[in-house]
């Protein structure tokens, strides 16, 4: 089987026992303590905890993910066996409180041995050590004596909070392979391998570590892809199977080397780096010096490396992008949809790395007949990294062939205290509020209301770190509300400002709305004295709202514009929605004329002249394409999407603030145009009093 076949026979199943088959979200996760998607459950995460409603009693799906950055991380093995990757596939059934325990299980087994064929004495399964239920279904179900385990069978999303017991199915792929039982000293010899692992999300865990029983339970299950095709296939290297040896004969094609014992390191990390960085991008990740974006650029280079060990000093990942499409292209549409902007973002960075190589390997040549004892400083492979762009691995991966090594704890020691100094003076609290599950999400339909005030009751207050019962009059506190009408910073657009007061005295100046996941944030400065429980009035600054607001509908106007302009494949890539002013980021690989900034510039105030009317309305997503509603590149969005159309010349799905009609924007005019990464131009843009 395929891997193309492989997907279909999974998601076809689900779906003849009624799952609502889905298709994959970005691997940008809409969770800020994640670099990328790492698991099939993470889009999920809200409705599995229980502060998302459930959109379908049962789901299935095949979820891109990434593991390379974080404590999620797999890079540094990728190419040495053949079972890690950065970039894998999970498939997955899901239950939110519909069916449990013995549902699930009779489906995975009959999936896998009557539908597939599997033979039932090459699987083998695990239940945790308290899970008397699962492994008396196994006995039942599949005739099976489930190994107990401890905490490998557990899962948990943190301290507290939902979890419970898994159970997992290993294949056994043969007596030839060295490897024992899981669970045994030898378990990770490769003869066992987990292909299937249902979690059974029943109990919630307080602070004190007891287990409660949960109203609704949840079934999370994982499959890896990669895993079954080996299974499936005969093999015991998953990059053996078709859609590798496919990518390695693309490799061989452009390099002119034929895969050997030798170099066959070298072209599993350029096949499995090339579905990482071109998945990643094509969902909206751009290259660069910090977070997911620097993770994508360091694989990118460590497959350029790789390229040039097989004698290849040209264009690699770029011109491999065709073939990737080809084995995945139809599973993922994405690929195809945005392979002009992939390919164009991969060639600019392929052409930096051979300028950064160069200027780096210059200080290396000299730092080289420096060293002693065969032992490069840290801070020398640190000044590589921060002056050239050079990761740790790539100057490791250099000087091993020299049997030079890398000082890395001086290394670690001079990144640490550069993060120390980029945190000096920011104070992250998403987490914190993340942390607080049993907070509901903020009531905030009426945040696009006229009404400025509304009553409201305080349901926890963050000051310095820590959520306090009352804060007084100075502290700079974050505040959350049951509902509100302020509109939380989402989407490119700054939140609200205004007060919250208890009867006619204000008791908190709100400076911004954030935003923690469904949480809305009223941040500012106390006067008098706020607690929890108390009753307060949510007054917004109105006409801090309307200068926003204003400047949201130029943005759109101004997207329109640019594609008119310049071409059609121009897509936004980001914004900042201020009071009357606009900062868009958008795909464009060279830098503007004067006469098409004054084109653009014209269009948007002939738009805006024109007083057209500005429609904002609801609809299932569906609808919303087939009228050509434009989307944000990488964004995820639900079943029900609002819709922002202004005249006949835009069209957007989007959640933010706009006017009625688009006269309501008085003037706009374009400030300045610049690079700020390989084919990303960024306006800005100033609109009403302030143009």
């Amino acid at each position: 089987m395929t891997y193309n076949e492989i997907r279909k026979v999974f998601l076809d199943y689900f779906q003849k026992h009624n799952h609502k088959i889905v298709p994959s979200a970005s691997l940008i996760p809409n969770d800020p303590t994640l670099l990328f998607t790492v698991a099939g459950m993470v889009p999920w995460k809200g409705i599995l905890q229980g502060v998302e409603p459930a959109f379908a009693p049962r789901v299935a799906d095949v979820q891109k993910c990434i593991r390379a950055g974080g404590k999620h991380n797999d890079l540094e093995d990728v190419g040495l066996d053949g079972r890690h990757h950065t970039f894998f596939e999970m498939m997955g059934n899901w239950s939110f409180g519909d069916y449990f325990k013995e549902a699930a299980l009779e489906m995975s087994w009959d999936l896998l041995t009557n539908v597939i064929g599997i033979d039932p004495k090459r699987l083998v399964v695990t239940a945790h050590e308290s899970d008397d239920e699962a492994a008396a279904l196994w006995k039942k179900i599949a005739g099976k004596e489930a190994i107990r385990l401890g905490k490998d069978n557990w899962w948990s999303a943190g301290d507290t909070g939902p979890c419970g017991p898994c159970t997992e199915i290993f294949y056994d792929f043969g007596e030839n392979v060295p490897g024992g039982l899981p669970g045994t000293p030898d378990e990770d010899g490769g003869r066992y391998v987990e292909i299937w692992n249902n979690v059974f999300m029943q109990y919630d865990c307080d602070a004190n570590g007891k287990l409660h029983d949960l109203p609704k339970k949840n079934v999370d299950t994982g499959a890896g892809l990669e895993r079954w095709a080996a299974m499936l296939q005969g093999k015991i290297d998953n990059y053996d199977t078709d859609l590798f040896v496919n990518l390695k004969h693309a490799v061989s094609d452009l390099t002119g080397v034929r895969e050997t014992p030798e170099n066959i390191t070298s072209f599993k990390v350029i096949t499995d780096h090339l579905r990482a960085v071109g998945f990643a991008i094509a969902d909206g990740v751009i290259p660069s010096n910090s977070d997911r974006g620097y993770v994508i650029r360091r694989i990118l280079r460590r497959a350029m490396r790789h390229g040039q060990i097989l004698g290849h000093n040209g264009a690699l990942l770029s011109k491999l992008y065709p073939a990737l499409i080809r084995e995945m292209g139809d599973a993922y549409p994405e690929l195809a949809a945005n392979e002009k902007h992939v390919v164009e973002i991969i060639t600019n960075e392929e052409n930096a790395f051979a300028d950064m190589l160069n200027n780096g390997m210059k200080l290396l040549d000299n730092e080289i007949p420096k060293v002693q004892n065969g032992v490069l400083p840290g801070a020398v492979a640190f000044k590589l990294f921060d002056t050239y762009g050079f990761p740790l691995d790539l100057t490791q991966m250099i000087l091993r062939d020299k049997n030079i090594s890398v000082d890395v704890p001086e290394f670690e020691h001079a990144m640490a205290e550069q993060k120390e100094r980029s945190r000096a003076n920011t104070k992250g609290t998403k987490v914190l509020w993340e942390s607080r599950s049993e907070l509901p999400a903020t009531d905030d339909k009426t945040k696009y209301s006229p009404d400025n005030t509304m009553q409201s009751k305080v349901l926890a207050i963050l000051r310095d770190g820590e959520f306090i019962e009352s804060a007084d009059d100075g502290d700079n506190v974050e505040v959350a509300l049951d509902k509100t009408n302020f509109y939380g910073t989402q989407g490119g657009q700054v939140g609200d400002m205004g007060e919250l007061k208890i009867g006619d005295k204000t008791v908190l100046n709100v400076s911004e709305a954030a935003r923690a996941n469904n949480i809305v944030l009223h941040r500012g400065t106390v006067s008098g004295k706020i607690s929890v429980g108390d009753t307060v009035s949510t007054v917004v600054d109105m006409n801090n709202r309307s200068q926003t607001t204003r400047a949201h509908t130029a943005a759109h106007l101004l997207q329109a514009a640019l594609r008119q302009v310049l071409n059609t494949d121009v897509e936004q890539r980001g914004s900042k929605v201020s009071p009357d002013s606009v900062r868009f980021d958008f795909s464009f690989g060279r830098a503007m004329t004067d006469d098409e900034k004054s084109a653009v510039e014209k269009l948007v105030n002939d738009w805006i002249n024109a007083d057209m009317s500005v429609a904002h309305e609801e609809m299932p997503i569906d609808e919303a394409k087939k009228r050509g509603a434009m989307a944000l590149f990488g964004e995820k969005y639900g079943d029900v999407v609002r819709v922002i159309t202004a005249g006949d010349v835009s069209c957007e799905l989007c959640g933010g603030t706009h006017v009625y009609h688009t006269g309501e924007i008085i003037r706009a005019k374009i400030n300045k145009e610049k690079s700020i990464s390989s084919g990303i131009r960024r306006i800005t843009m100033s609109v009403g009093a302030l143009a």
